[in-house]
């Protein structure tokens, strides 16, 4: 058996267990049953995943890669702080990582980077350098409009290579981003993160744009009892098609539990139907980064 065939055939044999173990599920919606265990025969496209400086000494790029794999994860979206570590990935596994670029490096972090000298130079240097594809994800932790400056140059730049602003925060940046421009394309990360559903679904309603990753949410929508949450499903099947799922390796603890992060995720879309699995687990993904996503990844580089 090759390399990949074991591979593919280790996660298969392990998601069959872990989809043994779910009680049953409830049909999806009035009319579909949900795709249940039939979800392992999806790719996921990680749209949520850093690989940071602690992490390069624990984890190298053929472990990430590793993992990936043993999780059926067929691409992912990274950004890292700093970038190199994203530039690392992508160089090892260029059919496998869909780089994006963080402003954090050196001294720039989640808190300052806005006010960093030369920011703007810099990013235009990454972007020149590498073929990111994104702008982030980074953090706004409190809305400072003297910034306007820096982010009309952002803009520019995403704009300027067809590319988006992966952005974290709660709802007011994102809509005084829109304002700046109002055909920015945005990734709202964590669909918000600590954003009661209700302001989620007013967000995503109200820009009919905006995409999102569900990263650090799967409780959430999973809800207490054996669907998922009433008004998360509403986001759900209301705007399937500008989700994408998540990870969010932030610290090596995220990486150490990485497959069963993306099994919590397979067992919340495990209770859509197979459309609207499909197109959260790896179709939106496919369509916003113009790529091919398959299950023939899996074992590639």
């Amino acid at each position: 058996m090759s390399l990949k065939n074991f591979r593919i055939c280790t996660f298969a044999s392990s998601a069959l267990l872990a989809m043994s173990l779910m009680p049953t599920l409830a049909i999806a919606d009035d009319e579909h049953a949900p795709i249940g265990e039939k979800v392992n025969e999806l790719p996921i496209f990680d749209a949520h995943i850093h690989y940071k400086e602690p992490a390069w000494e624990k984890y190298s790029v053929k472990n990430i890669i590793e993992l990936m794999d043993s999780s059926g994860v067929a691409m992912g979206l990274v950004s890292s702080t700093p970038d190199e570590g994203t530039i690392m990935l992508w160089e090892y596994a260029p059919n496998r990582i869909v780089p994006e670029l963080r402003p954090y490096h050196k001294d720039a972090g989640s808190s300052n980077w806005t006010k960093t000298e030369n920011m703007e130079a810099y990013l235009a240097e990454r972007l020149e350098k590498y073929p990111h594809k994104g702008i982030g994800e980074f953090h706004i932790h409190n809305l400072d409009t003297s910034d306007e400056p820096l982010f009309r140059k952002v803009i520019e730049m995403a704009k300027t290579r067809d590319i988006s602003l992966h952005v974290h925060s709660g709802p007011e940046p994102i809509r005084w981003l829109y304002s700046l421009d109002a055909d920015v394309k945005i990734i709202w990360a964590h669909a918000g993160l600590g954003e009661p559903a209700a302001e989620v679904y007013a967000l995503m309603k109200e820009f009919q744009g905006l995409y999102a990753d569900t990263s650090l949410r799967e409780s959430a929508i999973l809800g207490s009892g054996d669907g998922i949450d009433p008004d998360w499903k509403k986001i759900i099947f209301e705007f399937q098609d500008r989700l994408m799922v998540g990870s969010d390796t932030w610290v090596n603890g995220q990486w150490d539990s990485y497959s069963s992060i993306i099994a919590s995720n397979r067992l919340w879309l495990s209770k859509l139907p197979r459309e609207v699995a499909e197109k959260i687990a790896y179709k939106n993904a496919a369509r916003l980064f113009k790529q091919k996503i398959s299950m023939e990844q899996i074992g590639t580089r």
